[in-house]
């Protein structure tokens, strides 16, 4: 057998490797919910191993350089066996939605084998309408949502009749297994590529000194803010405590259609209805605690897809981050808007993005227990009281061995001391919410949920009052982003 091209770890990959801990999950993953009956065992793993070749990842595990001399690389499982990774289950009758959602919440509470490939997939029968899920479960480390919605390609087909993609003529064969002196060699590679890149760069610039000013200027600038968000810590809530491993998970269905309609109405982004949304929720749970939200704002992590368009469908994650404001002090949904439109517009203005980007390029020099401590800061309490993250999801049907996909629920995670998590996916009309929450610091979860129906119909009903779609309001304007083409867009907050 061959020997192996041995890939490095990003420093953002790494970085949520270290973040993980006994309370900590970091994977994500979701629901997708098909037309029944399901797919046989045999035929679903047959479906899912001719087409795993197109997502190589999936048969790699992570492999450690001896005395930690550098970040691990992911390298060939030699004992790679799909039916430890693909696995069926079936829920009791009369198989509601909501035993649905308490098994899911009970497959994310468990962390994942590093010893292995990083991911699970499990098909779940006796759904009450016939139809079957498919819950699946990736760590971060692999895949980001981006990144994750293109290696959907390995299940599901955008036609009722399966077309089996081109699949090379031999049968994949493990490349040997390197040995301690070569997982040190890959590493050592993996640094040098990044120093020619940081070399290549920096020759470029001194050719275009003008260009290197306003580079060096915008990273100032954005590693300024950074450090100005990190002294600025965000609130305390009942959001931030120590949480256990054990998970609650609550689904909101929404239209598309409808976002865009308040979108229309008022101004602004769809992405901004949705943080808005979020916003009005967590106010009326904090109400429900008894927290008193005059003067207080919430602060959200929002990722961003840094992926470019060449690199749709490649591995690893290509993120940064911003911090945005959840204005939970005021009571008008329309003023709320307002003032995230607002926020949203000056983070995406200011260099908070590109300083994030700045610091996660330094980390790639940085040995593994620095760029540990480094992960932790970035998950830090200080700096949020919750992910928001909205992965646009394709526009138009799917399709799991002829049988359609009806519905589609994302799964974020939850860093130390954060007991909540939203996300949210566009598909084929829908828009989505997955919520995730710690289960002791979130018993009332389903307040929350109830509280994202309630704020998003408060806020429809003020836009078709105004006279529907097409009437810009003066003080919102702004470009109108529509959310729901087939392809992501260029990040995920939008």
């Amino acid at each position: 057998m061959a020997q192996q091209h041995l890939d490095r770890l990003t420093a953002v990959d790494a970085s949520f490797l270290a973040q993980e801990g006994p309370a900590s999950h970091m994977h994500i993953g979701g629901i997708v919910i098909c037309e029944g009956p399901a797919p046989g065992y045999e035929e679903m793993l047959d479906h899912i191993r001719t087409r795993l070749h197109l997502v190589p990842r999936y048969r790699q595990r992570l492999a450690q350089p001896p005395l930690e001399t550098g970040r691990p690389l992911w390298v060939d499982d030699p004992t790679f066996n799909l039916e430890y990774h693909v696995r069926q289950t079936a829920l009791p009758a009369p198989g509601a939605e909501d035993q649905l959602m308490r098994l899911t919440a009970r497959i994310m509470s468990q962390q994942l084998d590093r010893s292995k490939p990083l991911w699970e997939m499990w098909i779940v029968e006796g759904l009450d309408d016939g139809g079957f899920a498919v819950v699946s479960k990736t760590h971060h480390a692999m895949v980001d949502g981006i990144s994750g919605v293109d290696l959907a390609t390995v299940m599901f087909d955008l036609s009722p009749v399966p077309v089996a993609p081109p699949h090379p003529d031999e049968p994949w064969q493990p490349h040997v297994e390197p040995t301690g002196a070569e997982l040190v060699a890959g590493g050592a590679l993996g640094l040098a590529r990044v120093v020619a890149g940081g070399v290549a760069g920096a020759v470029s610039l001194a050719r275009n000194p003008s260009a290197s000013l306003r580079a060096l200027s915008e990273a100032g600038q954005g590693l300024g803010e950074v450090a100005w968000a990190g002294l600025n810590p965000a609130p305390p809530t009942p959001l931030n405590v120590e949480i256990g491993p054990h998970r609650r998970y609550r689904v909101v269905r929404n239209r598309l259609t409808d976002f865009k309609e308040v979108k229309n109405a008022f101004g602004g982004t769809v992405n901004d209805v949705v943080l808005t949304v979020v916003t009005g929720a967590l106010r009326d749970w904090l109400h429900s605690r008894g927290v008193r939200t005059e003067g207080l704002e919430l602060r959200a992590l929002v990722p961003v897809s840094t992926r470019s368009s060449d690199e749709r469908g490649s591995l690893g994650n290509r993120i940064t981050v911003m911090r945005g404001p959840l204005p939970v002090y005021i009571a008008d949904p329309i003023a709320r808007l307002r003032a995230v439109k607002a926020a949203m517009d000056g983070l995406k203005e200011s260099k908070q993005a590109v300083g994030a980007e700045v610091l996660t390029g330094a980390q790639s020099f940085a040995p593994p227990t620095v760029l540990a401590q480094a992960s932790r800061l970035n998950f830090s309490t200080r700096l949020f009281n919750l992910i928001v993250t909205n992965v646009p999801g394709p526009q138009l049907p799917l399709y799991v061995r002829g049988r359609e996909m009806h519905d589609v629920f994302p799964v974020a995670f939850l860093p130390k001391g954060h007991g909540l998590a939203v996300a949210i996916m566009s598909y084929n009309g829908q828009m989505n919410f997955g919520l995730l929450g710690d289960y002791d610091a979130l018993p009332d979860l389903d307040r929350i949920g109830d509280g994202i129906e309630a704020a998003l119909a408060e806020l429809l009903a003020l836009a078709r009052r105004r006279g529907g779609a097409g009437r810009g309001d003066a003080s919102v304007n702004g470009s109108a982003n529509g959310h729901g083409a087939a392809a992501p867009a260029p990040t995920t907050a939008r």
